[in-house]
């Protein structure tokens, strides 16, 4: 197989994976929030903090011994819009409280058979190209133009401070994630934490060294849900006008993964919306989580676990505008 093969079943493989573990576990940043609100339970959170260490750990591994180029990627592009990743981050945590879940979180419930999932996506798929390609973009690119500053982040600090700021920002999680041992008594948490990072690791080596072409340069890359669900959408109605990618093959096994897991457990069944109101929160919440991704450049899977991954300052703060939105919607939703 030539290197471009490689990268697509790569990321079939990583989507199949992810999609398995997602059914099995529940896996999700907005389950995480609403447990340690409304109950105090903070199982699905420390699994979030989890699946962060090891990504981080992951990514910096990868880095280190140069196996990818982390600068090649979105995150430490060229410049970052203060203002959109701030803004974008609370409208997407706004929004994924509205939709009862983000949108790796509906990617995984489309292949159980959830059917409110499927109007979720196709609503955060057009929003997010509407704001990236389409009517929105000329607005976009304005106001970007006006609020964009140069990408900075902990990886800029010489070597020594790095690991040791490096060292304190995972021994700060890991004490999160295993006060007083609880996590033990939820292992199925536990253990998709794990994979969920190493993932996400997988993810990079993906692109930025088992599918990468000297020949064909690409920015490295690994999970996320806002641009590959739109070009998910795009694929399918143009495949001979475009271009299969990394990005569309992951979502693809996604569903699959979920789909089979969930057969397997005898717990696929379809399912569709109570009352017309509900959906139209649904739809409002998805074309949130649409909007904000865009302007965000990710997902609390994008930007939350990957971009952060890369330790650049705007993944840290849209994670926290995400938290932010999430916790100004929590009431009502």
């Amino acid at each position: 197989m030539d290197a471009r093969e490689i990268l697509l079943w790569s990321g079939l493989v990583v989507g199949l994976l992810f999609g398995i573990n997602g059914q099995w576990s529940g896996f999700c940043l907005n389950r995480a929030l609403k447990g340690g609100w409304e109950s105090g339970a903070r199982q699905k959170a420390q699994a979030f903090a989890l699946a962060l260490v090891v990504s981080v750990l992951g990514a910096q591994l990868l880095s280190a011994y140069e196996w990818v180029d982390l600068s090649t990627s979105i995150y430490r592009g060229n410049g970052t819009s203060w203002l959109f990743v701030i803004l974008g981050g609370m409208l997407f945590g706004y929004g994924m409280m509205l939709a009862n879940g983000c949108g790796a979180r509906a990617v995984v419930l489309l292949g159980q058979g959830n059917l409110r999932s499927f109007t979720v996506l196709l609503c955060l798929g057009i929003s997010a190209y509407m704001t990236l390609t389409g009517l929105l973009a000329p607005w976009r690119l304005m106001l970007a133009q006006a609020t964009t500053l140069p990408a900075h982040g902990l990886y800029e600090f010489e070597a020594t401070t790095r690991f040791a700021l490096i060292g304190l920002l995972v021994l700060a999680l890991l004490v999160f994630v295993f006060w007083r041992g609880s996590i033990f008594k939820h292992k199925r948490d536990l253990i998709s934490g794990i994979v969920v990072g190493v993932l996400i690791t997988a993810g990079w080596f993906a692109t930025g060294w088992l599918g990468a072409d000297e020949f064909e340069p690409a920015p490295s890359a690994s999970l996320t849900f806002i641009a590959p669900i739109g070009e998910t959408i795009q694929y399918t109605m143009i495949a001979t006008g475009m271009r299969l990618g990394f990005g569309v093959t992951v979502m693809v096994g996604v569903v699959l993964g979920s789909f089979a897991a969930a057969k397997w457990s005898k717990t696929f069944r379809l399912q569709g919306f109570a009352t017309p109101s509900e959906m139209l929160r649904y739809m409002v919440g998805g074309t949130l989580m649409g909007v904000g991704g865009a302007l965000a450049m990710g997902c609390s899977i994008g930007q939350g676990l990957t971009g952060f991954s890369t330790l650049t300052y705007a993944s840290m703060l849209a994670f926290a505008a995400m938290i932010a939105g999430a916790r100004l919607a929590q009431p009502k939703a």
